[in-house]
């Protein structure tokens, strides 16, 4: 994303940070992506610097009438404002109605473990990936699986967010958009969450030992575990954009390769 896009985010967010927001708001944006994503001509016209913010607004106040004051609000911010390029508005619509709901959320909703539980549980399931991913799968048929599965094992933020989720991919890999939410909503929130891959699952004192390890580096995290037999010993950690690769299968492909070189 260009410069222009992620001032345009970060000045949307400076408003965000004003409002008292109910989690109305952010199912209200994430609803707004879902409508400018499948509208070229919508998406042209508020993301064009040629049209006026008045222009926009009064086009913000007709398509999305039925929304919340505060969701308009936001939209006409997000309009006026400059991107890189046109889908840039799209994601940083999304990406509004995510931390909306984040700051919305009581302290007692864990949103990124719940997320995290179901990527994994989609993950595990080929079919189940495969019938919320395809890109040939009715939106709301996608959503509809979704609620069945999940409904009652998740907070309704996170329904929100999932069932939008499958609605709009974009494009995009079911595992690759939850771990994205959860990223969104965890940045919100203040939450360092580091995703741990190994072989077997660690037991609460090794998970503890890891924590106070890379709290020296990386500060208070949460460890989140993701079982591959594939790394056959060792572990990988993500944090964000970093990536630490302590694994026996990366260890023996690069003596492969030191081998064949």
């Amino acid at each position: 994303m260009g410069s222009a896009s992620r001032n345009a985010i970060a000045s949307a967010r400076e408003l965000l940070a004003t409002l008292g927001l109910t989690s109305r708001v952010g199912e209200d944006l994430l609803s707004a992506c879902r409508v400018v994503a499948d509208s070229q001509q919508l998406q042209n016209i508020l993301a064009d610097p040629a049209f006026g913010d008045s222009e926009k607004k009064k086009l913000v106040e007709t398509v999305f009438k039925s929304l919340d004051e505060k969701s308009r609000l936001l939209l006409t911010r997000l309009s006026s404002s400059r991107w890189s390029i046109k889908s840039d508005l799209v994601s940083g619509i999304e990406e509004l109605g995510l931390r909306s709901i984040a700051k919305s959320t009581g302290a007692g909703t864990d949103i990124p473990k719940e997320l995290f539980k179901i990527g994994q549980l989609i993950g595990s399931n080929g079919e189940l990936e495969l019938a919320v991913g395809s890109k040939l799968g009715d939106p709301n048929a996608k959503a509809k699986l979704v609620e069945k599965l999940f409904s009652g094992k998740a907070s309704k933020e996170t329904m929100a967010i999932v069932t939008h989720l499958v609605r709009s991919p974009r494009g995009r890999r079911i595992g690759a958009l939850v771990k994205y939410a959860s990223s969104i909503v965890a940045d919100e929130s203040a939450l360092k969450i580091a995703t741990v891959t190994v072989a077997a699952e660690l037991n609460a004192k090794q998970v503890a030992q890891l924590q106070k390890s890379l709290a020296t580096n990386y500060g208070d995290l949460r460890i989140q575990q993701v079982i591959d037999p594939g790394v056959i010993g060792g572990f990988r950690i993500n944090i964000g954009n970093i990536v630490i690769d302590e694994t026996i299968a990366t260890r023996l492909k690069d003596l492969k390769l030191q081998l064949v070189g």
